[in-house]
């Protein structure tokens, strides 16, 4: 096929958005080996890593949304060929991360009535409270290395960011094994010892991200060294179209949340049967995460080198592949939706209980099967329009549509109506829905095309060949 081998077709959407899902699938990873190394050492650990966890990533996931708009930054500069302002942008991400570290930092102070304020018992509480602690000490570097990360993803060198990660999860897995059960001269820290190995993990993959961006050949060629001063002007660019997509994560956050919130008090069956569905979608869904960082990273190259039609091919592409992924998924959703759901079968229930989850969850995956292609839509082409700049635009389309759509006919459903858990889905599918269709829309428009991120007259070279292709097996550690 034509599109497969030609500059933004086929075989270069893949080779740059499934490192990207490499990389997602060894931070899942690290969560992963995490909590299962705590369930076994104690039910109290597990039980306070969930609620513990969950509320730190809610705390640094804001502040890693907006470093991650470095990438937009990054691309459109390499597409302008203006490699020097590359160094700049990557320090304006690492100012950005020491700020985050410091009100990140703050929520030491709170975290003990914030966890009473949950209610837990007293045993839960000190472990939720050591637990968080660590993390959010240690989320600056979280923070730090997704805007170190953009350097290489931004000029779509994603094989780097692989191997980045895979090397911070080789560290993490076993560091903490060691660490909570005190093997060999390691002391036995339980949950503590969790904590701090993903710390340093985290530490690692940005001490490895500095030495590679800091090498004399980038520093020759990218001037990340020279480019340390702050830049009001940049920096203000960042925090102007970074602080909406920051935003816009939040809120997405907020309406999951919000939506488990609703099922739970239709009932624990209701609960269990949705949990297990929603399990099951986002593992499915896990690589299109990369391909809608991709989307913006090629649009955002495009737009940079002002050939905005390279980003309608790069967005075709990744839409016709992911269109693709998902046909398979929705027809093993509907088709074999028992095997799936029996993967996540709990011993402690009865044979009563298990039938009417499994009764439940086959309509559940029915539901899934239906928005998964919205969901495609919605990924890829708000990857496309963030990555020219049309942040704004995703923030309030999702703070419209899920308060509007999702949050308040949801409440009036479950609460006012008392209707059931298929009306919730109902609500959510048509939410997931309404997000596709409406980055379709905004994307056909062609508002994107004339939207940049960076200066309009950049200091580049005009024409010049950008290095934007895959890697070669060097992995861009030309050191």
């Amino acid at each position: 096929m034509e599109r497969c081998a030609k500059k933004n077709g086929y075989k270069h959407v893949l080779a740059i958005s499934l490192p990207l899902v490499a990389s997602m699938g060894s931070l899942t990873l690290m969560q992963f080996t995490d909590r299962m190394f705590l369930a076994n050492y104690s039910a109290d650990a597990i039980s306070a890593a969930l609620p513990a966890g969950i509320a730190s990533f809610t705390a640094v996931a804001f502040f890693m949304c907006v470093a991650n708009y470095v990438n937009a930054c990054i691309a459109q500069y390499t597409g302008a060929c203006a490699f020097k302002r590359i160094g700049v942008s990557v320090w304006q991400g690492i100012y950005f991360s020491l700020m985050a570290a410091c009100f990140l930092a703050l929520l030491y102070f709170v975290s003990g009535p914030l966890f009473n304020l949950i209610g837990h018992s007293p045993s839960i509480q000190r472990l939720e409270v050591s637990y968080f602690n660590i993390l959010t000490l240690g989320a600056g570097l979280v923070v730090m290395a997704s805007a170190m990360a953009c350097f290489y993803t931004g000029r779509g060198l994603t094989k780097t960011v692989m191997v980045v990660h895979a090397i911070g999860a080789a560290v993490n897995i076993p560091l903490d094994y060691c660490l909570i059960n005190g093997v060999g001269f390691f002391i036995e820290l339980g949950i503590v010892g969790a904590a701090l190995a993903t710390v340093t993990a985290s530490a690692i993959i940005v001490g490895i991200l500095s030495v590679l961006i800091f090498s004399p050949a980038n520093r020759s060629r990218y001037g990340p060294w020279k480019g340390r001063a702050f830049d009001k002007e940049l920096f203000g660019r960042l925090m102007h179209y970074g602080l909406p997509s920051g935003i816009q994560f939040f809120l997405e956050i907020f309406g999951i949340t919000f939506f488990v919130q609703m099922v739970g008090r239709l009932g624990d069956l209701e609960l269990a049967a949705s949990n297990i569905a929603l399990s099951i979608e986002s593992l499915s869904f896990l690589p299109l995460v990369g391909f809608h960082i991709s989307t913006a990273t090629l649009v955002g190259q495009a737009v940079g080198r002002i050939r905005p039609g390279l980003g309608t091919y790069a967005t075709m592409s990744a839409l016709h592949i992911t269109m693709a992924y998902m046909m398979v998924v929705a027809v093993a959703f509907i088709v074999t939706p028992k095997p799936l759901l029996n993967l996540f079968k709990a011993q402690h229930i009865t044979a009563a209980q298990y039938t009417e989850i499994m009764d439940l969850g086959v309509i559940l995956m029915r539901f899934v099967a239906v928005f998964c292609f919205f969901y495609a839509l919605n990924l890829v082409f708000s990857g496309a329009i963030k990555g020219a700049g049309d942040t704004r635009f995703i923030m309030w389309t999702i703070g419209a549509l899920s308060l509007g759509v999702m949050v308040t006919p949801m409440y009036v459903a479950v609460e006012v109506l008392q209707t059931g858990l298929y009306t919730t889905w109902a609500l959510a599918t048509f939410y997931i829905c309404a997000l596709g269709i409406a980055f379709m829309m905004r994307y056909r428009q062609g508002k994107w095309k004339s939207m940049r991120v960076i200066e309009f007259q950049p200091i580049g070279v005009g024409r010049c060949s950008v290095a934007v292709d895959v890697e070669s097996a060097s992995f861009d550690l030309q050191l």
